[in-house]
């Protein structure tokens, strides 16, 4: 009975210990709540003057007609596995209350404009760093002997 009892503490301790992953319905949910389920879309719509120049013989025709055949949830789907792999479903559930909070509301909505001032202001700073790299690099072979 106590052999019984020591082997049931301990596969109660080894299961407690392994968090589990994240439920696929559950990821889907937080993805479609914060807009990363449109993610797919935003990409295509951003890829797609890539792709036009890379392919330029194709009429537009043939865009119209690649663009109705993609699945827009094929990102998605590919996507779920790594939310799986960070998170677990006890994390996403904790999430997902946060997000109906109205603070997680107003994050959701706030997000997409502070990411593109955000994305700005590091395009900025890239800039600015680089033109300090140059102006050194400049200097530097100003000082050097030809």
């Amino acid at each position: 009975m106590k052999k019984i009892c020591m082997a049931l503490v301990g596969l109660s301790l080894a299961f407690a210990s392994v968090a589990q992953p994240a439920k696929k319905a559950s990821i889907e949910q937080l993805m479609q709540l914060t807009g990363a389920g449109d993610l797919s879309a935003q990409m295509m719509n951003q890829m797609l003057p890539a792709m036009q120049q890379m392919i330029p013989d194709a009429p537009p025709t043939f865009w119209d007609t690649f663009k109705q055949e993609l699945d827009a949830n094929e990102l998605m789907k590919m996507i779920i596995p790594v939310y799986q792999k960070h998170l677990s479903e006890e994390d996403i559930q904790a999430i997902l209350a946060f997000y109906s909070t109205p603070a997680g509301k107003k994050l959701i909505s706030a997000q997409p404009a502070i990411m593109q001032e955000s994305m700005m202001i590091g395009q900025q700073w890239g800039q600015q760093v680089f033109m300090r790299a140059k102006q050194k690099f400049d200097a530097m072979s100003a000082a050097q002997p030809q």
